[in-house]
């Protein structure tokens, strides 16, 4: 049951719902008793949340590509950065696409993607593939801004080759339902992940970053840093899983979940998984949920600091280090601004 298909078919019957254990706080099938008409042909004229960072844009407008799709696919030895925009723009409608992206040996891709809400009840689905070849580098800065009513569901599948290297760094302040997942195959053999993400929820926004790596040879590395803040009647979520399989020795896989409850109405589920078949592996998971520190905030405040500045600068300092770790110097001047602008508590 996935989204894609229920598009596809147009049918609520395939829609995911609580039942299926993976999406049990993000059910689409409990809310969505009727698929909204299909998209029609759109456009978007205003610049996105990167502006003119990189050298060329991939537009998807209302599921409908506006662009060259060669874009993400770059050659041996090629380096290129790229805005994906996926803009849906239409009211009450329903739309998908699907996207492929294929780095060549040695290959280098920043992607700096972004979801764009201009118009409120829609229902979009997103289906990536990223395939790298050997020694290939991705980089993927995810800022999602989804309208307060649509319902969003974004799926980025990665196939690495022995020696690549993903990076990915996902921002999002939810929407009516939202579920940002990506699930990557890990060959070990040197290559390396790391899979960031931020939530600041506020309202009755929800939002669900889903991650699963499977490891399958030795000597690989995934290292994870996600980070939330909810206030109001805000939902965060994050299940993240990591499977060590046999023969995978000599694994070095870390996940680390650290959330923020603003409000006593607010609501975080967390399910941090490491799953391990084999042996000589170093392996860690971490996972906590709590209140700002009111320590922090009344030293804060004996300073002159208004207690709404105050909270806004400790949660703003709380999530800087998942946008720290961004790599490209003007994609993370624009995500800790994006960080500042949606100020939560």
């Amino acid at each position: 049951m996935t989204l894609s298909l229920a598009l596809e078919a147009r049918d609520v019957s395939q829609l995911p719902s609580r039942r299926d254990e993976d999406w049990r706080w993000t059910d689409l099938r409990g809310l969505i008793r009727e698929l909204p008409v299909p998209s029609p042909e759109a456009s978007a004229d205003a610049s996105g949340p990167f502006g003119e960072l990189g050298e060329a844009e991939l537009l998807v407008v209302n599921g409908r590509v506006q662009g060259d799709l060669g874009l993400l696919n770059v050659a041996e030895g090629e380096q290129r950065v790229v805005r994906l925009r996926f803009v849906s723009a239409t009211q009450a409608t329903s739309h998908g696409v699907k996207l492929t992206a294929d780095l060549k040996p040695g290959a280098r891709l920043t992607l700096l993607e972004s979801y764009e809400g201009l118009a409120p009840d829609y229902l979009v689905d997103a289906d990536l593939s990223f395939r790298l070849g050997a020694g290939a580098r991705l980089e993927r800065i995810v800022l999602a801004g989804d309208d307060a009513e649509g319902v969003s569901v974004s799926l980025a599948s990665v196939d690495l080759a022995p020696g690549a290297d993903f990076a990915q760094t996902v921002l999002t302040d939810g929407a009516r339902r939202q579920r940002l997942e990506t699930r990557v195959e890990h060959p070990g053999q040197d290559a390396k992940v790391r899979m960031d993400g931020a939530y600041l929820v506020a309202d009755r926004r929800h939002a669900d970053l889903t991650t699963a790596v499977t490891h399958a040879g030795a000597d690989g590395e995934t290292e994870q840093l996600i980070k939330g803040v909810v206030a109001d009647q805000g939902r965060g979520v994050f299940q993240g899983r990591i499977t060590v399989s046999p023969g995978a020795d000599r694994t070095d896989a870390r996940m680390g979940h650290h959330a923020l409850l603003l409000s006593d109405r607010a609501e975080v589920n967390a399910k941090p998984e490491l799953l391990i078949f084999a042996d000589d592996v170093a392996c860690a998971h971490g996972n906590t949920v709590g209140a700002l520190n009111e320590d922090a905030l009344f030293y804060a405040q004996q300073r002159g600091i208004p207690e709404a500045e105050a909270r806004a600068m400790l949660t703003e300092a709380f999530i800087g280090e998942v946008i720290d770790r961004i790599v490209h110097d003007g994609a993370r001047e624009v995500a800790r601004a994006w960080a500042a602008e949606r100020r939560v508590g």
